[in-house]
């Protein structure tokens, strides 16, 4: 007998690369990880709300069945995600470790640890036959949002960015909570023994009245206590604000570099830039406009005059000639032929499926092209020989736009 094949079965490295990339890359609508990142939202919002309406005693006797259903296919559909991360995570971590080291990196970190408590605690609960409890932990699904929610990340990301700044506020606060809380002990103890009898009761009330919320439950009677209360009510807008202003600055900024991040990682992949140095392609993303066209629609149409030139930076798209039909994918660009030559569009342009695409406006193409000689060098090879190969702008269109030109 022959050696037996390698690569197939669990041990195949090809088969868990693909589903590490099924697991973790960002797919566009069309694919299979984005299908199966909308089964795994589906199943998350349906475990959640069946955890609510467990909790109502008269739908829980009525749906008892379909809440525990759910419930169960939700541990098990979380259960073998999670296996399947720690399983295809191996190799696949910038520390380029030993497989065990990758895996546990992966359990004890902040979206391993979601991924765990999102099926286990309820697991448990659920053999013990806890309901009560087991509606409690429903929120802890939720968290796995985290991981297809780029708005949650970025915000995770920018308090994790000002964590010390964050620390701060929680020192000056609980220095300010400190200060009143000991001036109102020092003012109303004797008068209000059961109430502002001791530092900790105070604090209770210094709590409230700093955070604006005002119980009512313990209010100062004396004149100088109330007097003091007017600049800790004072004191608790600034402590609002404080925070406030910082994580909101700071989601701000992180939205910024994500948004960065993703441009120039879509410039990345259009061979036309892969040459140009960084200065020029920060350059050229002050100029770029990203856009995202469905499948089937139209980008633009035969006859219309040239506005952009488009790069695809993923997806697919047909182009509807006078004399045939030619599909452009990832990293090709269209529409410069129109811009050099300032002619009507030969084509339709069509989505074949969702695509994203960089835009760049016909004057700021004209601009790139005059201050970047070897990009214009490029974009001019690349015309010409598309011009000859596919017969992207028909021989009749540019003959009328050399008569136009010699008309003007």
């Amino acid at each position: 007998m022959g050696p037996a094949p390698r690569g197939r079965g669990l041990r195949d490295p090809n088969l868990r690369d693909r589903l590490y990339e099924l697991l973790e890359h960002d797919p566009l609508a069309y694919s299979v990880g984005s299908r199966f990142i909308q089964v795994i939202i589906s199943v998350i919002v349906l475990d959640v709300a069946a955890m609510i309406l467990a909790s109502v005693p008269e739908l829980d006797a009525r749906f008892d069945v379909l809440f525990s259903a759910i419930t169960i296919v939700s541990i098990v559909i979380f259960a073998l995600e999670y296996a399947a991360r720690l399983w295809t995570v191996a190799g696949h971590t910038p520390r380029k470790a030993s497989a065990l080291a990758d895996r546990l990196s992966y359990a004890f970190s902040a979206l391993g640890i979601i991924d765990l408590l999102a099926f286990l605690p309820a697991a448990i609960v659920l053999a013990t036959g806890r309901h009560a409890t087991l509606a409690a932990l429903g929120v802890l699904p939720f968290f796995k949002l985290i991981r297809y929610s780029p708005a949650m990340r970025s915000l995770l990301a920018a308090v994790h960015a000002e964590r010390r700044a964050l620390i701060g506020c929680v020192v000056i606060l609980t220095g300010v909570v400190l200060t009143f809380a000991s001036l109102l002990y020092a003012i109303e103890r004797d008068v209000q023994p059961s109430k502002l009898g001791t530092i900790p009761d105070a604090m209770w009330w210094a709590i409230v009245t700093l955070g604006t919320v005002g119980y009512g439950d313990v209010v100062p009677v004396t004149a100088l206590g109330k007097f003091v209360s007017v600049f800790a009510i004072i004191s608790g807008f600034a402590m609002i604000a404080l925070p406030v202003a910082i994580i909101s600055t700071a989601f701000a900024e992180e939205l910024k570099r994500r948004d960065f991040v993703v441009t120039w990682g879509m410039l990345a992949r259009v061979p036309l830039f892969s040459h140009l140095s960084a200065a020029e392609i920060a350059d050229i993303m002050r100029l770029l406009r990203a856009r995202t066209i469905e499948q089937g629609e139209v980008l633009v149409r035969r006859g219309d005059a040239a506005s952009s030139m488009y790069f695809i930076t993923a997806g697919e798209v047909e182009i509807a000639l006078p004399s045939q039909q030619v599909r452009l994918a990832d990293g090709t660009f269209f529409g410069e032929i129109a811009l050099l030559h300032k002619t009507k569009r030969s084509g339709t342009v069509t989505a074949t499926r969702k695509t994203r695409l960089l835009l760049l406006d016909a004057q700021d193409f004209h601009a790139l092209i005059a201050r970047m000689p070897t990009l214009a060098a490029h974009v001019h090879q690349t015309a010409k020989a598309r011009l000859a190969e596919t017969g992207d702008l028909a021989a009749a269109e540019l003959t009328q736009a050399e008569r136009e030109g010699t008309d003007r």
